[in-house]
């Protein structure tokens, strides 16, 4: 076979399919964006940056990611579209070039307690089906090792139809699972206390139950004990028979009649297990998550000493280890024993799994174990738990999405999530990059500063270009960019010392440590290294210490700030006592609300398979309530125009004047401290940035009473400018007489503390040690551990 060669020495024409090489986004006006326009280059990093609630994730996520996935359902039929969720068409003129996208978010995994970090990535699947092939003893299909799997054997008649022959036949079934049926594959049992659950010296018509939401009128609850004639509702409790007892906690479900409708009774103790122990801690309500902490103890079940796992299943081994074993290990750990096990029977499954494993370690989590909760993982750990489908994937020319990789993560990881970027960029993919670290924008090709400000005052592109043009830029991460903070020269003094003896929680080797009190500590060491597990395993909560933690706030679109904070209480009363009415009308979500919208303010209108529409609602114009409400003001205002109004605003409205009000004073003042000036009172949670939730969440607990303040990462989704704020907050808390612990990764943090307290050196059973107390110029000048030498060099020492 010939082959032709070219004898032209000119560069060919470029292919027209060659100029699709920019994302061009024009018109944008999701959220508080202002009619943004802009062209993002193709197979290129473009990092997003900008204050906290500038419109980066609006513009990124709410603009370019989700009609990307909006285009994509569509190719699907109408038919297969319907069981889809529908997606609303974001609010912009032009998007053009879009390629298919891929979203790493900063969402917590799922928190089902059933949910770890092997069923989250598939090891585990693969390490089941590895069991089953080669584990010794045999005890069945991959199922057989499943701690979510019961066994289950059942046998009976069934009747079959051919033609017009009924033919009965006998029938049996049988599964073989992996559960551990003490704790239903859970690895912890729950012992209930019944001095919480009621006062055994009254009745139940007198009020004995003490659980929230059981209150006497609710049939669903207190009714169905009172009325089921199995137990006299009369009598106190105490003096109940041994029968009547014996149905009040634990009779198994029975249909009765209470007036006149049909309810399942059921025995106490069944009926709270499922009411609160089978949901998740973090997702209560404050008020429930309390009464469970109060009512129940979980210890680590002793059937399956917490491995979840039943007998049959922890006693298959492959060389000495079984799947609990494996599971328990270290993911680097499980990684070279994996990578000893040679058998060709299995190759391909053990390539695959080595793979997985190896990611863990390449992406920094190989500290973690496969059987550890994913509801306990960071927001950053999270973050990268999913990245790891990704890592190896062949699929290029993608567009991914990352909404700041770097969270949680020690200066001394970043290098590596920066590598991870690059290795992604470079394989042909275009990756856009939400974030406030330097150590990030530093490597990215082009840049797209958002702001000016946050909320209303932000929404335009500021600047558009390289780094170095950044810097020169003049916008306010531009002045930012190259900022280094002092170590503090003179230190406060500690009034006293929290003792911590013996720590042993999670991986932390007996540590003993005392804590300083009065002053601002700050708890570092890279990622893993035992920090969480010092402060909020060790600290005891109670009275006196208020946590705040790096759990997200939840909320409907219902939800906002006045809503979240409180803040609506006071207000409404205070309108309801000049106008003389009842305070429940000034609410959208009670009887004030607007009857056509329900105090939504909108129409929402369900088109089925294809994106609903929200119309603003006619008769309210938007403003939720009805019109009679309106007509009732405060301070020459209506209930609409106060909740219009920016935090900064109806600090003043309410400080002084018609409209002064104290308790409503308090409330916007912290939410003012925490940088939230511009935020509106009833600006919907749902609209709110990463960064805003968390001051949301700082400001609201900051409002309890403790001496003791513990602050996870409150850097967080803030921006260079705005962590300035949070230390003239931590250092005004501090002066107040207050303690503050604070764990966290950003240098300029660990600078301004009064004492530092580094854990390490490394990660999993490479850390959970002390390597270093004292202040910061001391850490500097020793330089003897990671955290040393990289606050040494953001110093400039």
């Amino acid at each position: 076979m010939s082959r032709t060669t070219r004898t032209d020495t000119q560069s060919p024409a470029q292919h027209i399919a060659d100029s699709h090489d920019l994302i061009r986004v024009h018109g944008a006006r999701e959220n508080n964006l202002k009619d943004v326009s802009i062209e993002i280059p193709k197979r290129r990093l473009t990092v997003f940056t900008g204050v906290s609630g500038s419109g980066k994730s609006s513009l990124v996520f709410d603009t370019i990611a989700a009609e990307s996935q909006r285009l994509i359902n569509e190719t699907y039929s109408a038919f297969v579209q319907g069981f889809m969720p529908t997606l609303a068409r974001p609010e912009v003129d032009v998007l053009d070039g879009l390629t298919t996208v891929i979203s790493v978010d900063q969402q917590r995994m799922g928190a089902d307690p059933r949910s770890t970090v092997g069923t989250a990535t598939d090891a585990n699947a693969m390490l089941r089906i590895l069991f089953s092939r080669l584990g010794k003893p045999h005890i069945g299909p991959p199922s057989a090792y499943s701690f979510n799997t019961a066994s289950v054997r059942a046998s009976g008649a069934i009747t079959v139809q051919r033609g017009a022959r009924t033919k009965a036949e006998k029938a049996t079934f049988e599964r073989t699972g992996g559960m551990c049926t003490r704790c239903e594959g859970r690895g912890t049992v729950s012992d209930i206390d019944l001095t919480q659950l009621y006062d055994d010296s009254k009745s139940i018509t007198e009020g004995a139950f003490t659980i929230p939401g059981w209150k006497s009128d609710n049939v669903w609850t207190v009714g169905i004990y009172a009325e089921s004639g199995f137990l006299d509702p009369n009598k106190p409790i105490r003096e109940f028979t041994k029968k009547e007892m014996q149905d009040f906690l634990y009779r198994e479900p029975t249909k009765v009649k209470v007036n006149g409708v049909n309810l399942t009774y059921e025995g106490l103790i069944p009926k709270i297990q499922k009411s609160f122990l089978s949901k998740d801690k973090e997702a209560m309500q404050p008020h429930i998550r309390a009464f469970v902490e109060r009512a129940v103890t979980f210890t680590t079940c002793p059937e399956c000493d917490g491995t979840r796992l039943s007998e049959g299943a922890r006693s298959s081994k492959i060389d000495k280890i079984s799947i609990a074993d494996a599971c328990a290990m270290e993911i680097r750990d499980l990684a070279e024993w994996v990578r000893g096990l040679k058998e060709r029977s299995v190759a391909p499954l053990l390539t695959a799994l080595q793979q997985t494993l190896d990611s863990f370690v390449e992406i920094g989590l190989g500290y973690l174990s496969l059987n550890r909760p994913a509801g306990t993982l960071s927001g950053g750990e999270a973050q990268r738990v999913k990245m790891i489908r990704h890592l190896g994937s062949s699929i290029t020319d993608v567009t991914y999405v990352f909404d700041e990789p770097t969270i949680g993560l020690h200066p001394h990881d970043i290098q590596r999530m920066n590598d991870l970027l690059l290795r992604l960029r470079d394989k042909g993919n275009t990756v856009l990059v939400v974030e406030h670290k330097p150590e990030v924008i530093a490597i990215a090709d082009h840049v797209v500063d958002l702001g000016p400000g946050a909320g209303t005052e932000g929404g335009t592109v500021c600047f558009e270009g390289t780094v170095e043009g950044l810097r020169a830029g003049g916008t306010v991460t531009g002045r930012h960019l190259g900022d280094r903070a002092a170590v503090k020269e003179t230190v406060r003094k500690p009034t006293g010392t929290l003792e911590i003896r013996g720590a042993t929680a999670n991986n932390l080797q007996g540590v003993d440590v005392d804590v300083p009190l009065g002053v601002l500590a700050v708890v570092t060491g890279v990622a893993g290294s035992g920090k969480s597990s010092l402060v909020h395993g060790s600290i005891p909560a109670g009275e006196g210490v208020v946590s705040v933690d790096q759990s997200p706030i939840r909320g409907s679109r219902r939800s906002n700030p006045a809503t979240y904070t409180g803040l609506l209480e006071p207000i409404r009363k205070a309108f309801a006592k000049v106008n003389g009415v009842k305070p429940a009308l000034f609410s959208a979500n009670s009887e004030g609300a607007c009857p056509t919208c329900n105090g939504a303010g909108v129409i929402y209108t369900d088109l089925a398979m294809m994106a609903g529409v929200a119309t603003p609602c006619e008769d309210c114009e938007g403003k939720r309530f009805q019109a009679s409400v309106l007509e009732y003001h405060l301070g020459g205002r209506d209930i609409s125009e106060v909740l219009a109004m920016s935090v900064t605003e109806a600090e003043e409205f309410f400080g002084a004047g018609e409209a002064h009000t104290p308790a409503a004073h308090r409330i916007l003042v912290r939410l003012a401290d925490v940088g939230l000036g511009y935020l509106s009172l009833g600006q919907p949670l749902t609209t709110l940035s990463g960064g805003e939730r968390q001051r949301l969440k700082l400001a609201t607990h900051m409002a309890e009473k403790g001496g003791v303040y513990v602050l996870d990462e409150p850097t967080a989704g803030l921006h260079l400018a705005d962590v300035e704020q949070l230390l003239g907050l931590l250092d005004r808390l501090v002066d107040s007489g207050k303690s503050v612990i604070v764990v966290e990764h950003h240098q300029a943090v660990m600078a301004h503390a009064d004492w530092i307290i580094d854990l390490g050196p490394g990660a999993g059973h490479d850390g959970g040690r002390i390597v270093f107390e004292g202040t910061p110029a001391d850490l500097v000048t020793a330089r003897s551990t990671l955290t040393g030498e990289h606050l040494a060099a953001y110093v400039g020492a």
